[in-house]
């Protein structure tokens, strides 16, 4: 099983979209590493986690090269979905099989041989601690919302799975607890890699990695200039996701009562 070993993994660097070699000598990626892909539009995130997901040899338009344990992966490494150590979960994942979500996880457990009895409960057990919409054995995994869908395979993967390093393709937008899901992925010492356009994923994480122009522009590792902000955004953060279970299960927001503390006079004044 994936967790009985630990997985390295090395970004060498490749190219941007002049063929000019990107700015860094190397990104290595340990188990419990967490970084950020941050950058606009069209700058060559996708492509980054990419280049992880297919484990690159320099095969790829960006010509950068990913080593696991300082070394080029074996074919089977490569080749082998039960063997390989990355999951990639993007806001396009979309399930087309027609189950339910308990026939759905019986499968993916019997075919990892894990052997686990209660694997399927607590799967979706942990799989609600990332979504507001319960899921339940039950359901079909085609009228899964997007959130649930992300919580639930995010769940699969850490537990089913054991997949040491996961890859979350601008997940935050199907409305998932991602303080939750990071504090997990810490805990069961996965590393994870963010595409991401949110500023409160971007401040959280070990590292930011900045794109531009199809290529890593800069590394950016926090040094507690940034702790005051980021408090600021975590309290904004969790006045956003309360406020959107509000709604969602039709309450009437009573502005003073949800509001941080550092927000209310400027907001109730308005």
């Amino acid at each position: 099983m994936y967790n009985e070993k630990a997985y390295e993994l090395t970004v060498l660097p490749g190219t941007n979209r002049n063929g000019e070699q990107e700015g860094f000598d190397r990104i290595v990626i340990r188990p419990g590493d967490s970084l950020s892909i941050v950058g606009p539009t069209g700058s060559g995130k996708s492509a980054f986690i990419n280049d992880i997901e297919v484990l690159a040899q320099e095969d790829t338009v960006t010509g950068r090269t990913i080593l696991v344990n300082g070394e080029e992966p074996s074919e089977e490494l490569v080749r082998d979905p039960a063997k390989k150590p990355i999951a990639l979960i993007s806001q396009n994942t979309r399930v087309i099989a027609d189950l339910s979500v308990s026939r759905f996880l019986a499968l993916h457990i019997q075919a990892r041989d894990t052997g686990a009895g209660r694997l399927m409960a607590r799967t979706i057990a942990l799989a609600n601690e990332f979504t507001g919409e319960k899921i339940a054995e039950g359901m079909r995994m085609t009228e899964l919302s997007g959130g649930q869908t992300r919580s639930l395979l995010i769940a699969d993967a850490i537990l089913v799975g054991q997949t040491p390093i996961l890859l979350l393709d601008e997940v935050e937008n199907a409305g998932i607890n991602k303080e939750r899901v990071i504090a997990c992925l810490r805990e069961y010492k996965k590393a994870v890699i963010f595409v991401t356009h949110d500023p409160y994923i971007a401040l959280i994480t070990d590292r930011r990695i900045v794109m531009k122009n199809g290529a890593v522009s800069a590394v950016i590792e926090p040094d507690g200039s940034e702790r005051v902000v980021t408090s600021t955004v975590a309290e904004i953060d969790a006045y956003l996701w309360d406020l959107r279970e509000k709604i969602r299960n039709g309450d009437r927001v009573d502005t003073p009562d949800i509001i941080p503390a550092n927000h209310k006079k400027e907001v109730v004044a308005a």
